[in-house]
């Protein structure tokens, strides 16, 4: 075993590279409509699958997400949104390996049909359960509530790409009935069924290894970051080093 350590950049990035080799999305980029609704993880993934199809021109990560985390002092305005709200590109949908742009999730959810994918990003983790879970801050519960029916009522493909950083301890449904109940403040909570996809997942798809989450945390840019024991083989050191040193997401 060898120990790697992970920072939340790298952890996107990693998540990304792999999710560019799923045999599902491969599939749907050749026919279909792959959905990738707007997120920092997501972007990412975004990033990665537009350039593997030569169409990442006029493709930027820098704002594409609708609502984010941020620190005490950071500048947001009165409803908590960050400040520079301006530019949204929309979200990232590609039908029949063409990237349309400016379409958002709600322009083509109603049209998504069996072998089409949606990937969302989400806010909490429970690794155990094979659990993920969505902030919602909407009245009608965001990109997640339009995608749902697709999801649920056509048997689209969700998957959920998601950090080990947001990983909880509780079961998520019982935090979601504490955190909904009327009268409190705050975002809700949503666990939605999907196929979870984290760095764990990321490394068995590039180099077949299992790995284990066996310590977090860091200082002075590690924060956030996760350590993870994994079976060495010939791919996992050059996999891990090609995103080792991925920059901290910057606004």
């Amino acid at each position: 075993m060898k120990q790697f350590l992970i920072t939340p950049a790298a952890g996107k990035r990693l998540i990304a590279k792999a999710l560019m080799e799923h045999p599902e999305i491969k599939k749907t980029l050749r026919s279909g409509t792959l959905a990738i609704i707007a997120g920092t993880t997501n972007g990412y993934v975004a990033e990665e699958i537009l350039k593997s199809m030569g169409q990442e021109n006029d493709f930027s990560r820098k704002r594409f997400f609708r609502g984010i985390v941020l620190p005490p002092g950071a500048p947001v305005n009165p409803d908590g949104r960050y400040a520079d709200d301006a530019g949204f590109p929309g979200d990232v949908i590609i039908t029949d390996g063409v990237w349309e742009k400016g379409m958002r999730i709600f322009d083509v959810v109603d049209s998504l049909k069996e072998g089409d994918i949606i990937l969302k990003g989400a806010n909490a983790l429970n690794l155990d359960l094979k659990q993920a879970a969505i902030f919602i801050g909407h009245p009608q519960a965001g990109t997640i509530g339009a995608a749902l029916p697709g999801v649920v009522g056509r048997r689209v493909r969700l998957i959920l790409p998601v950090g080990l950083e947001k990983r909880v301890s509780s079961d998520l449904n019982e935090l979601a009935v504490e955190l909904n109940q009327p009268g409190l403040k705050g975002p809700r909570l949503l666990p939605v069924p999907g196929e979870v996809f984290t760095e764990i997942e990321a490394i068995k798809f590039l180099t077949g290894a299992k790995a284990k989450l066996v310590a977090a945390g860091g200082v002075a840019g590690a924060e956030g970051s996760v350590w993870l024991a994994i079976p060495n083989n010939e791919k996992i050191e050059k996999v891990l080093n090609e995103v080792s040193t991925e920059s901290p997401f910057s606004l």
